[in-house]
């Protein structure tokens, strides 16, 4: 029986272990600190997190069945870079799913929860006023909370997780197609949508993120590009 619970224990720990290295490695990515494209080895992630490399792969292989990660046989795992048609569908999926999310949230909300919202907001537009590359990855991290926050209100730890993958792939989208320096959620449009929901219009509510998720893909290039080989590419 000991021999049982200890083999648990280590799996249990095991498991934690590989989830706090797959949350820290997303969470590099809403912030854009990790490009699509940059190379996550086995050993580099394991030395950085001070784990085996069991564990790093553990992680990798977690955030791969997310879309976050891509892992190619003799050539390892790489941040993905997700292509125009993929973006278009992640963003499709957002048009889905945030009008449900904010509806379930609107009607379970509390006054304290709005204040909550609120000071995310503030947050956000103190960051937007700031200068440098920390305040940057600190602003895009607020203005992604904000729809998970909604989404954990909503009381629904599906789609919690949902969201966070679908957040976590919209910074990869945007890194690689916005063309703006602006924030990549309209903070303006955060604050509308609050006031909607504390007016308890929960119809223009959802109309308002409706049109703040397309504001945010309008803001992409999301063209098909023609590939060249090497020669054509320097002849053009």
């Amino acid at each position: 029986m000991n021999s049982t619970a200890d083999a648990l224990q280590t799996n249990d720990s095991a498991e934690t272990g590989a989830q706090q290295i797959r949350d820290a490695i997303r969470e590099a990515i809403v912030e854009r600190r990790l490009s699509p494209g940059t190379k996550l080895s086995e050993s580099d992630v394991g030395n950085l997190f001070k784990v085996s490399r069991t564990l790093a792969r553990a992680a990798l292989q977690a955030l791969s069945y997310e879309g976050l990660v891509r892992v190619e046989k003799n050539r390892g795992a790489f941040v993905a870079y997700p292509s125009p048609d993929e973006a278009r569908q992640i963003f499709a999926a957002r048009r889905l799913v945030e009008p449900g999310i904010l509806s379930e949230a609107a009607k379970r909300m509390t006054p304290s929860q709005v204040q909550h919202l609120k000071q995310l907001l503030l947050e956000e537009g103190r960051l937007m006023n700031e200068r440098g590359q920390s305040a940057r990855r600190a602003e895009i991290k607020a203005s992604g909370d904000f729809h998970l926050m909604l989404a954990s209100i909503s009381g629904n730890l599906i789609m919690q997780r949902f969201m966070e993958e679908l957040v976590a792939r919209s910074s990869l989208v945007i890194a690689l197609y916005g063309q703006s320096s602006a924030s990549s959620c309209g903070h303006a449009e955060h604050g509308d949508i609050i006031t909607a929901i504390e007016r308890r219009d929960i119809e223009t509510a959802c109309h308002l993120m409706l049109h703040h998720i397309s504001h945010i893909e309008g803001d992409l290039d999301l063209r098909e590009r023609k590939s060249f080989g090497l020669k054509e590419a320097f002849e053009r």
